[in-house]
C-alpha cells in the first residue's frame, strides 16, 4: 500500500500537535525581542524569525504586535482596543466617548489592578517602564492622532492634540486609582466624565492653539 502523504496546511495555522509549542516559542521570542529592541523597533517578522515560525502564524495567534505585547506582559484587556472602540463616534462626541469608555473600563477590578501596575511602571526608568511607554505612545497616541488627522488636521498637530488628550486621561487615572485622591477617587463615572470630557474635547478640537 502506498504511503499517504499529508495534504498541504493552510498558511498561518499550526497542526494541533504543535500548536501549544509554537505559541510558547512565539511569546518567548517576543519577550526577547521586546527586551533587546524595545516595542517600537521589534517587529512581527523579527519575532517570527527568532521563534522559527512563519510570520503568518504570529498573526494567527495574536493578530498584531500590540496583541502579542499584551500577551507577553499579561494584560487582562487590550488598552489599544479600548481606545479604538471609543473612537467610532462623531468628532463632537469624541471627548465624552474617550473619557467615559476609559473610566468605565477601569471600574473592572481586573483592569484596575493591572492598570495601576502599568501606570506605576510607565513612570519608572526601568526597562519595563520604557517598554510600556513605547507601547502606550505607539498604540494609544497613534490611534487618537490618526482619528484627529482623519478630520484633515496636520499630522504634527494631531500628534500634539493626542498627547494632550492622553496627558489629561493619564493624570485623571493616576489621581483616581493610584493616589486615590478624594473626591476624585469616589466620584461616579458619569459625574467625572461630565467634568473631564469638555477639557478632552477641547484638546481634540485644538481649542487655544492660536493663543
Amino acid at each position: 500500500m502506498a504511503d499517504v502523504k499529508p495534504g498541504p496546511r493552510r498558511r498561518g495555522r499550526p497542526r494541533k500537535e504543535n500548536g501549544s509549542e509554537a505559541r510558547t516559542a512565539i511569546t518567548d521570542a517576543a519577550s526577547a525581542e521586546f527586551a533587546e529592541k524595545g516595542y517600537d523597533k521589534a517587529s512581527i517578522r523579527g519575532i517570527a524569525r527568532r521563534a522559527q515560525v512563519d510570520s503568518a502564524l504570529v498573526h494567527h495567534y495574536f493578530e498584531s504586535k500590540a496583541g502579542l505585547f499584551a500577551e507577553v506582559v499579561k494584560l487582562p484587556v487590550r488598552p489599544d482596543r479600548i481606545i479604538r472602540s471609543a473612537l467610532d463616534v462623531s468628532v463632537d462626541c469624541l471627548g465624552e466617548s474617550l473619557v467615559h469608555t476609559v473610566l468605565s473600563a477601569w471600574e473592572q477590578t481586573s483592569v484596575k489592578s493591572i492598570g495601576v501596575t502599568v501606570l506605576r511602571s510607565a513612570v519608572s526608568d526601568s526597562a519595563a517602564g520604557r517598554l510600556i511607554r513605547q507601547f502606550l505612545l505607539r498604540e494609544l497616541k497613534g490611534a487618537v492622532a490618526g482619528r484627529i488627522a482623519d478630520g484633515g488636521v496636520d499630522r504634527a498637530e494631531a500628534d500634539l492634540r493626542a498627547t494632550l488628550v492622553l496627558t489629561q486621561m493619564a493624570g485623571a487615572l493616576m489621581f483616581r486609582h493610584v493616589l486615590e485622591l478624594e473626591p476624585l477617587a469616589s466620584m461616579p463615572v458619569d459625574d467625572l466624565t461630565a467634568r473631564l470630557a469638555p477639557a478632552v474635547q477641547g484638546h481634540l478640537d485644538g481649542v487655544g492653539d492660536s493663543m
